[in-house]
């Protein structure tokens, strides 16, 4: 691992890339010509934004008619391989260190959700909250936007999809059950590795792998369907994982299993390159050039189908892994499907 005097202690990504959507942008390229070190500020900031809409259709034939919405921008969790990374250029941040240390928040989402539920025209359909970063981040601890944004989907009996890798979601048990007793809530745990020095590694500002498991178990007790999702599936770092890991979240309830292979596209290649370098520089060529295999010989892979799923011997390998993991500690599960009928167009007044 990198010497600690040239690693950011607590942060995943260890450098700020470049931003194509910039004019113009500092860069340290000829340090020669600075009296001193131009340090990186590390420390947490956040930002407000005002949104006219947090209902997004997700143009993606990977994922055919999902909506998502996402309280928050930027993720102060820090994983290493997020492909939310790039999102935060279009903010004019870097998709490096700015991504889980400059924080944007959506105060007013839960009063812009219950404007698009009223609109005459939406239908109800599954959102999934969040699709691009954790809605269960940190700062949800204080600001309660999600929290909010539940208590909406309660009041209008919609269905919605969750995905976290963050404990906190047990707080909202009690409107998860409201929910879950109308089939209107799946909720899926990501659980990466259960190797807890990768983990603080690959994702440093999460919680623990147990503590996700813990939270499937408590889920589980107050009968609130939940699921993992393995992912992503890094060659070389955790795939060998794949059956540990789907024991033992089924040991602690889940319903069912999901996965996907590591994609490092857009900036993110640059950002993994650098953390695998510093983090695992005794096995970076064998892990990088199976990571390449899985996408056509290139880690900045777009083509839809492929860049999920991956291809080659060594997809192959991987994806018989899991189907067979998943036969063997999921058979007869599943989540219950969703009853759309419960919505309430108008909310709770057209109960009268």
């Amino acid at each position: 691992m990198e010497s600690e005097d040239n690693y950011f202690k607590g942060r995943g990504a260890q450098i700020k890339t470049g931003n194509k959507y910039l004019k113009a942008e500092y860069v340290t390229e000829h340090i020669e010509g600075l009296d001193e070190p131009l340090l990186e500020n590390t420390g947490t900031q956040f930002f407000f934004e005002t949104p006219k809409k947090i209902i997004n259709k997700v143009d993606s034939p990977d994922l055919p008619g999902m909506y998502s919405m996402n309280p928050y921008q930027g993720c102060e969790h820090g994983c290493i391989y997020c492909y939310a990374r790039n999102t935060h250029e279009y903010y004019g941040f870097s998709a490096g260190l700015d991504f889980e240390s400059k924080i944007i928040i959506k105060k007013n989402a839960p009063q812009v959700l219950e404007q698009q539920l009223l609109h005459k025209n939406w239908q109800a359909a599954p959102i999934m909250l969040s699709g691009n970063t954790d809605c269960y981040q940190p700062q949800e601890r204080k600001l309660e936007i999600t929290r909010q944004i539940l208590k909406t989907l309660v009041k209008y009996r919609h269905p919605v999809g969750l995905i976290t890798k963050n404990g906190l979601i047990t707080r909202d048990i009690d409107l998860l059950q409201d929910l879950a007793k109308d089939q209107l809530v799946h909720v899926m745990i990501s659980v990466t590795t259960l190797n807890e020095e990768l983990r603080r590694q690959m994702e440093p500002r999460t919680v623990s792998s147990i503590k996700r498991l813990k939270t499937i178990e408590a889920l589980t007790k107050a009968k609130i369907p939940v699921g993992i999702m393995n992912a992503p599936i890094i060659p070389g770092l955790n795939h060998h994982e794949i059956p540990l890991v789907l024991k033992a979240a089924a040991d602690y309830g889940a319903l069912t299993a999901g996965m996907s292979v590591v994609r490092l596209n857009g900036s993110i290649g640059k950002i993994f390159e650098d953390w695998l370098k510093k983090n695992f520089s005794d096995r970076f060529d064998k892990v990088w050039n199976q990571i390449c295999s899985l996408h056509g010989g290139s880690v900045n892979d777009s083509q839809f189908g492929r860049r999920m799923r991956g291809e080659g011997n060594i997809a192959e390998a991987i994806h018989q892994l899991f189907r067979a993991s998943k036969k063997k500690y999921f058979a007869e599960r599943s989540m219950p499907a969703y009853d759309l009928t419960k919505f309430r167009k108008g909310g709770a007044y057209s109960l009268f």
